[in-house]
């Protein structure tokens, strides 16, 4: 029996959980599940451009554990968009980052979990705050 997988560090969440082709009715569509440490490996490797020890480092994985899920992510991603399928971002074995956060409006401070659509300052409700660290 395989051990389970150790916790990775994901630094947000992702903003979208379901991308699906325009025009065709959900229902008629493949499904493919994408974990969110894959999506943040994606975004680490792809779109921050990090290298791959880099990206590890922020993970806390090893070099070839993290090109293991950055492989199985690009692959799924590929399957998608060649096939037609509904991508959904969903389940992993990750915990979030605690990150320095700073709201625009009122200069509160705070070290709290990067949630891009739920994050709000907790002295004055608003969701405009910023990354400090």
């Amino acid at each position: 029996m395989p051990r389970p997988p150790k916790c990775r560090r994901v630094e947000q969440f992702p903003m979208v959980t379901c991308f699906k082709p325009a025009g065709i009715p959900g229902p008629e569509l493949d499904e493919v599940i994408i974990s969110v440490e894959e999506i943040e490996a994606i975004r680490l490797r792809d779109l921050l451009e990090l290298e791959h020890e880099e990206c590890a480092e922020k993970m806390l994985v090893s070099r070839p554990t993290f090109h293991r899920i950055l492989a199985s992510a690009r692959k799924k991603i590929a399957v998608a968009l060649i096939k037609g399928a509904v991508l959904k971002v969903t389940g992993g074995s990750f915990k979030l980052a605690q990150r320095k956060l700073e709201c625009r409006r009122c200069g509160h401070q705070w070290v709290g979990t990067v949630c891009c659509r739920r994050t709000v300052c907790p002295a004055c409700a608003q969701k405009d705050w910023q990354v400090t660290e």
